[in-house]
């Protein structure tokens, strides 16, 4: 795993929802061996106050060179981030974590919900970029427009063409979870593999749904993670069978085969 302790430099600051930003950084080590589905941690003051680093899943990567995050302001570490300026220098451990695997795959489906959309932006891209790309599928959702700002077009923007909304206020594409979207696109003819990132109850709906159609199923867990390298054990979840040591989400994941997880 080549991670690193890297000084980022912001390049841009991009706001694009309410309390939605777009961090795009300088940071060659971490941009240059980052794979789709891997994380950052983040410290966002110099200071003790607050004392622990805020994990981040990489949106994109911009050539060997800059890294991008998609975050939302959820307490006093990201507010913090929110109002930086280019130019200021943050601490970047990184890239942590297992990512997606997608190797010799045919037929890709991406399901995001709301901040869970961030890993797979990055994963579309990389999926879109080969030679012969597979069939692949986006769907996205969020509780209301709003929330997804340039997410849709910018996944339409890199060739993804199938891509459909679902917002639980009926605003934008189908009025209701996004997880019910699947029976809709995902036809017969394709073994699917469906890759989602989310909340918990709309991941376990997905799961839910690839187990009863048989499809593969992969899912990036988001947790609570106070140091990123298993140190802590604070990102520990249960095994399927229940009956092993807990998984780590920093270290383990935070891609696993749902079929590995416990889904309580």
């Amino acid at each position: 795993m080549n991670q690193c302790e890297e000084q980022g430099e912001i390049v841009r600051q991009e706001q694009l929802a309410p309390e939605i930003f777009r961090l795009t950084l300088k940071a060659p080590q971490i941009a240059s061996n980052a794979r789709p589905g891997q994380f950052v941690m983040v410290q966002t003051t110099p200071c003790y106050d607050p004392l622990l680093r805020r994990p981040l899943s990489i949106h994109q990567t911009i050539g060997n060179e800059q890294v991008q995050l998609l975050y939302k302001v959820a307490g006093k570490g990201t507010r913090i981030l929110a109002a930086l300026p280019p130019g200021q220098k943050l601490n970047l451990t990184g890239p942590l974590g297992h990512g997606f695997d997608l190797a010799g795959k045919q037929a890709i489906c991406l399901v995001g919900g709301g901040m869970g959309i961030a890993p797979l932006y990055f994963l579309a891209r990389e999926i879109l970029r080969a030679t012969t790309p597979p069939k692949c599928i986006v769907l996205l959702g969020a509780r209301t427009t709003s929330e997804l700002g340039s997410l849709p077009r910018d996944f339409m923007d890199i060739g993804a063409t199938e891509t459909h909304i679902a917002t639980d206020d009926g605003s934008l594409g189908h009025h209701g979870f996004v997880a019910e979207l699947l029976p809709q696109h995902l036809g017969p003819g394709h073994q699917w593999t469906v890759c989602t990132c989310g909340p918990h109850p709309m991941m376990k709906g997905v799961v839910s749904q690839c187990r009863a159609q048989g499809w593969e199923c992969q899912v990036s867990l988001e947790t609570m993670m106070a140091c990123g390298i298993s140190a802590c054990l604070g990102c520990a979840i249960p095994r399927a069978d229940l009956s092993g040591p807990y998984l780590h989400v920093c270290k383990d994941g935070p891609v696993f085969k749902a079929e590995e997880v416990a889904w309580l």
